[in-house]
């Protein structure tokens, strides 16, 4: 056993719940940033820290301990995020999509089919995937197309989904379609569906400047199963109770682990510079301390975002709320210019030896990443659903609203 594997085994002896960040941030940095580069180089996914997450349990770490999982809180999941994005920033966010669908199943899924799938996730350390766009919505997840076909207490569907990440690799996909046929296209459910249930024919191919190895190619996906699989709640309340707020903290998170990567890397580079010339404080310094600022910033936006969801879970009418929506939302657009703000300003810190790629301050790689951000979901179209929300929003009545 090596030196990295045994740490691993060390931290493994303590409860997954506890651990979770203690162990995400070995896996970040002994195993996930020494493969990262190839990952991005080749577009693949990254096996290596996939591995040695699930050997560490960590794929199943929200399931409840009841069913075998920690029960581990959003907390402890996004500190795992962010610690395996300060690696590599495409295994920090295929884990957080991995943990948004399992938030999903966790909170929504109350059947005995969805208990034992859980129960499944812990023990397996199964990696859960997503289709929630469709080329003929462009890629507006709210709005489907497909529709459940159910006949007796079987279902199939059909969907052309324009992205599923990581679609070779999951185990289960949670599918979004119209609840039938005669449904509008706002009128979703979501299917959970399993590799024995579904058949994956590509369409498309992720050649993409940034997170390359999240691996996001695009699928026609034909699925059947029983009408148990198919998540009680509709997809508007469990959109706005879970899927919303899980993916704007994880994502952020994720990204925070790119930016604290960048400034890493930056302050080292001052360092160096400083030892150069002792007695002196390199000019590049002042460029490190705005950096520092916005990592900062982008900490304790995300630190509140998960205190409010929080205080607010429990309480649909709080979680369905047009203020937790806004919050939320404008999280997600806040992180997402932030990281890279602060990837350009760790560049213009480290100036050529930061814009190079041979050497140990290259910020290419988190500089392609961060551009991502304001991408997925497109800032603008969060906006101006944001501006609409504002119309008929009334003021709060709390101390800080």
């Amino acid at each position: 056993m090596n030196a990295a594997a045994a740490a691993l085994a060390e931290r493994a002896a303590a409860p997954a719940s506890v651990n979770a960040a203690a162990r995400a941030r070995a896996i970040g940095a002994e195993i996930a940033a020494r493969h990262a580069d190839a990952v991005d180089r080749d577009g693949r996914f990254p096996t290596e820290a996939f591995d040695a997450l699930r050997e560490q349990g960590l794929l199943g770490v929200m399931v409840p301990a009841d069913l075998g999982g920690a029960g581990a809180s959003l907390f402890d999941v996004a500190a795992a995020c962010h610690a395996l994005a300060r690696g590599c920033a495409a295994t920090g966010m295929i884990y957080a999509m991995h943990q948004i669908q399992v938030a999903c199943l966790v909170n929504h899924g109350t059947n005995d089919w969805h208990r034992a799938l859980m129960a499944r996730l812990a023990a397996e350390q199964l990696l859960l995937g997503s289709a929630t766009t469709e080329k003929e919505t462009g890629g507006d997840i709210r709005n489907s197309v497909c529709a459940v076909h159910a006949d007796g207490g079987r279902f199939t569907l059909a969907k052309n989904a324009s992205v599923i990440s990581y679609g070779d690799q999951s185990d289960v996909i949670l599918v979004t379609a119209r609840r039938n046929p005669d449904a509008p296209s706002s009128d979703q459910a979501l299917v959970v569906v399993t590799k024995d249930d579904y058949r994956l024919e590509k369409t498309s191919l992720w050649d993409a400047m940034g997170m390359r190895g999240t691996c996001s190619d695009g699928y026609r996906l034909e699925a059947a199963g029983v009408i148990d699989q198919i998540l009680p709640l509709p997809y508007a309340d469990l959109s706005a109770q879970t899927m919303l707020p899980v993916t704007h903290i994880l994502w952020s998170s994720t990204w925070l682990g790119i930016a604290a990567d960048a400034v890493s890397r930056a302050r080292a580079f001052v360092r160096s510079e400083a030892k150069r010339k002792p007695g002196t404080t390199p000019a590049s310094a002042v460029r490190l301390a705005e950096a520092t600022a916005k990592l900062q910033q982008m900490k304790a936006v995300i630190l509140a975002a998960i205190r409010q969801y929080e205080l607010a879970s429990g309480s649909p009418e709080q979680l369905t709320g047009l203020s937790f929506a806004t919050a939320m939302s404008t999280l997600k657009v806040t992180t997402s210019e932030l990281v890279r703000e602060v990837v350009e300003a760790a560049i213009r810190t480290c100036g050529l030896a930061g814009y190079r790629n041979d050497t140990p301050y290259s910020l290419g790689r988190h500089l392609r990443d961060a551009h991502s951000a304001a991408l997925m979901i497109g800032n603008d179209r969060i906006m101006s659903h944001v501006a609409t929300q504002l119309l008929v929003q009334r003021d709060g009545l709390g101390p800080f609203e």
